[in-house]
């Protein structure tokens, strides 16, 4: 179970990493409607519901819901996705999943489908290829 939770966070992480590099740097700050986050809010995020969910869903540790500051370009976004998984990973690693913890990856993961869909659709608004998706 462990190595299948694995492989499903890390073909996750390429593939959102895959859209997050897509959007070139000058156009994070784009959105499709006023009313919606921009492309590096919506990418800071998952970034963060990444670690709010494997905080509180995997490990068993309460955290609060505050995000705090967005991150301020791609480069900071990208390695703030790269250490939201590591730590989502590390916490798969370094324990035995009981039921409601590997119902919390799943839920992580979730989440992430979601807003990453939404991240697709602002790559095609901007008219930039979005990548192969990967499964």
């Amino acid at each position: 179970m462990k190595e299948h939770l694995l492989n499903l966070v890390d073909t996750s992480k390429k593939y959102t990493l895959d859209v997050a590099n897509a959007m070139p740097p000058g156009k994070y700050e784009t959105k499709p409607v006023d009313s919606v986050w921009n492309f590096k809010e919506l990418l800071h995020h998952i970034a963060y519901g990444i670690e709010w969910w494997g905080s509180n869903y995997v490990r068993g540790e309460q955290m609060d819901w505050a995000p705090g500051t967005v991150s301020k370009d791609k480069k900071e976004v990208m390695n703030y996705l790269e250490k939201a998984y590591a730590g989502l990973e590390n916490a798969i690693k370094d324990r035995a999943l009981n039921e409601e913890e590997v119902k919390g990856v799943h839920a992580t993961l979730d989440h992430v489908t979601h807003h990453r869909g939404q991240a697709v659709l602002h790559l095609r608004v901007q008219g930039q290829e979005v990548p192969e998706y990967v499964y």
